[in-house]
């Protein structure tokens, strides 16, 4: 079989691309910087999104949904916010489009001017701030902890299939507290939540932090985040939690009354990720022969190949086949049969080890003689003949130990790719060989604008977990006094 993707030690970016592409995962639409997620991407998008939401209603949020149209004066409202997206924003001016007098095809109707012009949902804060103001009178209508699943618009021009698009799928969480206190609660509790979703869902390690005050959520007075380390050297913002402070309710006039019978501003937090986590599963794991999904995340997790020469051969077996299946699916185990007859069996192995499929399992008639099968691991690319018999048990505590070693295998990357350095010159060199660094800052959004100038290196974060990194010191860049190291990175 021809090989699918090009090496990633010759061009990471064209890896990438081809991975997404030949893996089924999405390919481009006919809207210039929109993609079309494919059913098998979707399938693992879908896995994502069913346990988030299941973590989600088990910290006591409910769904709902809003608008996709926002009027423009709503984000006028938020000055710090509306800059933040400005660039961003898809405009709505027009409701009718007509028939061209002048020749074929249709033109916007210059009688159907909106009134006032609508964005299309770059993110939720204002329509849902105006929507809480009706909800909200008294402090027993708090906490509201809102989530929904969406769609989104931000008017890239570099776009890149999930990484970075004009429309993009993602979950946004609204919250609204009487305190202060509960506000910063909730959005710790959240990152938490993306953290434990990426670690033991995702197999991806995340250091958990705060951004800087310059890579902060336009309109927030705190951002949380996860960031994680792709096979590039490159970080990548996994997911952030905001703190919104009272910065929404004084824009829209969100009050209610505490038990005092005062009227207080409510206080709020936003959170969200968004299908750039399928970017982040792909170059977290995979390889030069595909995809690697770690077992908690595979739409299909064992796949079954027959090598057979006659009719009765192959349908021994299938029959044999469709016994560990059931007991495979009875285990909750996701199970496919590639049973199709114009393909040989090298070329479905490759197949499956593109689109990443944890275990294969091949059974031919000298297997089914002798009562064995071959297990190939997708993780490992090695195989076993095993015995037929208790094979199902062994998959089922095998689903457990790929996600383990997959997860295993990106931490020790990551700890390989982190250095501590102290100096500006270390800096320029280490940078241009990827990974994290840790390093002194002096806190000045100077500083942090300087770095980023030269080295094009951000402040990911300024680690909450991970990594120890409280102690005095002097910044890299400025040599003024310093009481933490920040991880500095190159980033997507």
């Amino acid at each position: 079989m021809a090989k699918e993707v090009t090496n990633r030690e010759d061009n990471y970016s064209q890896w990438y691309n081809n991975l997404v592409v030949k893996a089924d995962l999405a390919e481009q639409s006919a809207v210039r910087g929109c993609m079309v997620i494919k059913p098998y991407g979707y399938a693992i998008w879908e896995k994502m999104h069913e346990q988030l939401d299941k973590m989600f209603k088990e910290t006591g949020h409910v769904n709902a949904y809003f608008p996709l149209f926002i009027p423009k004066s709503f984000l006028s409202k938020e000055a710090e916010h509306v800059e933040g997206f400005a660039k961003e924003c898809a405009v709505v001016t027009h409701h009718r489009l007509k028939v061209n007098p002048e020749g074929n095809g249709v033109i916007v109707d210059p009688d159907a001017k909106l009134e006032e012009e609508l964005i299309v949902r770059p993110t939720s804060e204002t329509i849902i701030w105006n929507t809480y103001k009706n909800w909200i009178k008294s402090w027993r209508d708090l906490p509201i902890l809102c989530n929904q699943w969406a769609n989104v618009v931000r008017w890239e021009m570099r776009t890149r299939l999930f990484l970075r698009t004009a429309e993009f799928l993602w979950q946004e969480g609204h919250t609204a507290h009487a305190t202060k206190e509960e506000a910063i609660a909730e959005a710790e509790k959240m990152v938490e939540v993306y953290a434990k979703f990426a670690r033991e869902y995702m197999a991806m390690p995340v250091v958990v932090g705060h951004k800087s005050a310059a890579e902060r959520f336009a309109g927030a007075l705190d951002t949380y985040c996860i960031e994680a380390m792709m096979q590039d050297g490159k970080a990548l913002q996994a997911g952030t939690s905001h703190f919104l402070g009272q910065n929404f309710a004084k824009a829209f006039e969100v009050q209610f009354a505490n038990k005092e019978g005062k009227l207080e501003y409510v206080w709020a937090t936003s959170w969200g990720v968004s299908t750039r986590l399928m970017g982040a599963l792909i170059m977290s794991h995979s390889d030069n022969n595909g995809l690697v999904l770690p077992p908690k995340l595979a739409p299909i997790q064992v796949v079954m190949v027959p090598i057979f020469k006659t009719e009765e051969e192959h349908n021994a077996i299938l029959d044999r086949f469709d016994t560990i299946k059931k007991e495979l699916e009875s285990k909750g185990i996701s199970v496919k049969v590639d049973d199709r007859d114009n393909l040989r069996p090298g070329f479905k192995f490759a197949e499956w080890e593109l689109k990443g499929v944890p275990v294969r399992l091949a059974m031919g008639g000298r297997d089914l003689e002798n009562g064995t099968i071959e297990l190939a691991r997708r993780d490992t690319m090695t195989k076993d003949n095993l015995p037929q018999e208790g094979v199902a048990q062994k998959i089922v505590a095998l689903m457990d130990e790929i996600q383990d070693n997959i997860y295993k295998k990106a931490v020790d990357f990551r700890s390989a790719m982190t250095y501590k350095v102290d100096t500006w010159e270390e800096f320029k060199q280490k940078i241009e060989e990827g990974g994290f660094l840790l390093c002194h800052w002096d806190g000045t959004t100077e500083t942090e604008e300087k770095i980023k100038e030269e080295t094009k290196a951000t402040i990911r974060c300024i680690p909450i977990d991970s990594f120890v990194c409280e102690e005095e010191g002097k910044c890299i860049y400025s040599g003024k006094p310093s009481h933490r190291r920040v991880i500095f990175a190159r980033a997507y």
